[in-house]
């Protein structure tokens, strides 16, 4: 059987992975379309002609930066433990709090009903829920304890890292990143049947 045809990268694809690597790279929310544009190496009215406006371009910049840590997160080798703390050191660099305060800035937005923000909630909890329970089923849980600890593990890495991002990151936040510890150490005692952690029926 042969394999499926890549998808054609055509100029909208290609621009955004050109936004993409500015947003990664220095950060767009606090920056104008033409910033933007210049930045990425084109002009302003190409992406309106591609986006329609700064604002979906911030959104479609979200999903791909997603879908790029989401890649990463599968690449990921050894035991869900060993990649979750590499994804947790990961998402805590430096270089990704601007990203991730667009995220939660547009999430945001998003929830509160705004038209340009909306397709955001698309898959924003459920594509990350897939895969990680995936990775929980392929270590020998059961699909739907993988599920349910996929959904709490999505939970808690936003949770903190937005408790993260509003000390600051020239604030102390070791607490943090052991209570991240913390919460993994208690769900993988949950998944090796630790006395004392059984999921009730419901």
């Amino acid at each position: 059987m042969e394999s499926a045809s890549p998808k054609p990268v055509g100029p909208k694809e290609k621009l955004l992975e050109a936004v993409v690597d500015v947003a990664m790279a220095t950060g767009i929310a606090d920056k104008s379309l033409r910033a933007i544009a210049a930045a990425a190496g084109t002009s302003h009215r190409m992406l309106i002609h591609h986006f329609g406006s700064r604002e979906r371009l911030l959104v479609e910049v979200i999903r791909a930066v997603e879908a790029r840590e989401r890649l990463l997160a599968a690449a990921m080798t050894g035991t869900p433990e060993e990649a979750g703390q590499r994804l947790w050191e990961h998402l805590r660099s430096p270089q990704l709090a601007a990203q991730e305060r667009l995220f939660f800035e547009v999430y945001g937005q998003a929830l509160q009903g705004r038209k340009w923000a909306k397709p955001l909630l698309e898959g924003v909890v459920e594509d990350w829920i897939a895969p990680v329970a995936a990775a929980f089923e392929a270590a020998g849980t059961t699909k739907a304890t993988s599920r349910i600890v996929a959904r709490i593990s999505v939970a808690v890495t936003r949770g903190l890292l937005l408790d993260a991002l509003a000390k600051g990151e020239d604030q102390d936040n070791q607490e943090v990143d052991d209570a991240m510890r913390f919460f993994q150490q208690m769900l993988f005692a949950y998944l090796s049947g630790a006395p004392g952690l059984k999921m009730r029926p419901s």
